[in-house]
């Protein structure tokens, strides 16, 4: 009788245990998504604010290699609207933004004439494979140089990621932003412009 009792007992505890386990996951999953919906949206235009790259300045030029080894030029956009967007695999904003980058790609990109260059922060990556499954897992298509000793993002002054600048198709600067967009913020900054 002793026996049975106790086994009940740990079958009990061990099933407190594992529903506890659980539910504890499940507040941390809804919290980090909370988190992360309401950071989108909340980006800050700093066109008026910044000390580094603004409105009108024409950003250096670089060449990067992306994942499968092609050289991506900035100046070679020239002509066309460019989102030039900073981030990496591990920052959790960057991940809630590229969802509604890509969406926002595959619905506008040719209708508005502009490129998304998701510029990743190498550097500060553990390693190429989880930039890899990042884009995998997002289906991320535009093209994503690699910036693998840190100097673009050093030129480009990007402390917080997400950064993201809004080039003209003359090339020039018309916003910068820090922090994450959603779809609607992106066509709102990018439809507005030549």
């Amino acid at each position: 009788m002793k026996k049975k009792n106790i086994g009940m007992i740990v079958v009990v505890v061990l099933l407190v245990i594992a529903v506890s386990t659980y539910v504890k996951q499940q507040i941390a999953k809804d919290r980090e998504l909370e988190i992360n919906e309401s950071l989108l949206g909340k980006a800050m235009d700093l066109n008026y604010k910044q000390t580094g790259l603004r409105k009108g300045d024409t950003p250096p030029d670089f060449t990067l290699t992306t994942m499968d080894g092609k050289e991506v030029t900035l100046s070679d956009y020239k002509g066309k609207k460019v989102i030039l967007n900073f981030w990496a695999s591990w920052c959790p904003p960057c991940k809630a933004e590229m969802p509604h980058m890509q969406k926002y790609y595959d619905k506008k990109a040719e209708e508005q004439n502009f490129e998304i260059l998701a510029v990743n922060l190498t550097s500060e990556e553990k390693s190429n494979r989880l930039i890899e499954k990042f884009l995998q897992s997002y289906g991320i298509t535009f093209p994503v140089p690699l910036d693998e000793k840190g100097n673009i993002a050093l030129k480009y002054q990007v402390i917080t990621i997400p950064s993201t600048f809004i080039l003209n198709t003359d090339g020039q600067i018309e916003h910068s932003i820090i922090g994450p967009m959603n779809e609607d913020l992106l066509e709102t900054y990018v439809e507005g412009i030549n």
